[in-house]
């Protein structure tokens, strides 16, 4: 029975050393590649209405068109609004007749005023309270011809108003561009109140290629870069573009930053929709640790290294990262130069001797 237990005892207590390969944890910036996808969406896009009600008489456009800003698109007709231009200056015509008589009778105070005071140098002659008289006519008639001339303006700033709605019946394009959508043709109501699309102007010569960047690789994003890209559609040829614009937001639910980069389509050979694989650059601001893989232990419980701490192991949790060949990222209480364990197992327990004894 002695020695029965006698030999359970010496077999839990663990060997005494362990001769094992060390090596030092390395130190090194992490710069890598990684495929992503990514969509291609216009520089520009807009839905053209028409900012006025009307009927459409003439679309000098249809999906492909290539325009250019300032071009006409489509034209409206509005009779309502050349009778209120009419009528508009109707009242411009009958306030500048009134203007003008209210200038004639100035005209008219001011020349019997000069007679009265011509008069009144013959002492005697005119009585001092008809010049005083003659004076307020001159006054009033002076403002009646101001008040005349802020009508005269009003009815002007009305046609002028007018004038700026009609304009709104000729469509212009904002910026050059390509038509890609046609929604009315001639004869139809456009403008409000349902105001539906006529057309949709897309800028194709510069796209937004959105990539969305995991979480984990958002730090070495820097604006500037150039990324190059694949599209299905060309699959030998490679395109680049460059960083422009992060949203610097996180989405919830994929856990990633979309991220915009800026390309020239120069001969149209790209187009909104398209999904292109594109090799995007990570890097990291510090450099990483790495370790040879056979260094990592993974357990049902932990993943760990086996460092040697003044001849002895010990386990240190890690994370592991990505791969670079034979070794691999970790992230744990380590620092470069640590020696740990080559091949490590979990047989080679914590406290053992890592150097064999002389």
């Amino acid at each position: 029975m002695r020695s029965k237990l006698l030999f359970l005892t010496l077999s839990l207590v663990p060997a005494a050393w362990c001769a094992t390969d060390l090596v030092p944890v390395v130190s090194k910036p992490v710069s890598r590649t990684i495929d992503l996808p990514g969509e291609f969406l216009p520089y520009l896009s807009v839905a053209i209405h028409a900012r006025i009600g009307g009927y459409i008489e003439t679309i000098s456009v249809d999906r492909g068109s290539v325009v250019k800003q300032g071009q006409v698109l489509a034209e409206l007709s509005a009779p309502e609004i050349k009778a209120r231009i009419a009528e508009a200056r109707s009242r411009v015509d009958a306030a500048e007749a009134d203007r003008a008589q209210a200038e004639a009778q100035l005209a008219a105070a001011q020349s019997t005023l000069e007679h009265l005071k011509q008069a009144a140098a013959t002492p005697g002659v005119i009585a001092g309270t008809e010049i005083i008289q003659a004076e307020k006519m001159v006054d009033a008639a002076k403002a009646l011809v101001q008040s005349r001339e802020q009508s005269r303006r009003a009815a002007q700033a009305g046609v002028d108003a007018e004038k700026e709605l009609e304009a709104y019946l000729r469509i212009t394009a904002p910026f050059d561009g390509v038509v890609t959508e046609r929604f009315l043709h001639p004869g139809a109501l456009a403008g409000p109140p349902s105001n539906p699309p006529l057309l949709t102007l897309q800028q194709l010569s510069r796209l937004r290629l959105v990539v969305f960047v995991p979480e984990t690789d958002i730090g070495g994003i820097t604006r500037g870069a150039s990324v190059t890209f694949h599209v299905p559609a060309f699959p030998d040829r490679a395109y680049s573009g460059t960083v422009a614009r992060l949203a610097h937001t996180v989405e919830n639910k994929s856990r990633t930053m979309a991220v915009e980069v800026d390309v020239m389509n120069r001969d149209d050979s790209l187009a909104p929709g398209m999904y292109p694989s594109v090799k995007w650059p990570v890097r990291r601001a510090h450099p990483a640790l790495f370790v040879p893989k056979t260094s990592v232990v993974t357990t049902t419980e932990r993943t760990f290294v086996v460092r040697n701490r003044n001849g002895h192991a010990q386990w240190v949790d890690v994370r592991k990262g990505i791969s670079d060949g034979d070794l691999i990222e970790i992230t744990g209480d380590l620092q470069a130069g640590d020696a740990v364990v080559k091949r490590a197992t979990d047989e080679i327990r914590e406290g053992i001797s890592l150097v064999s004894p002389q």
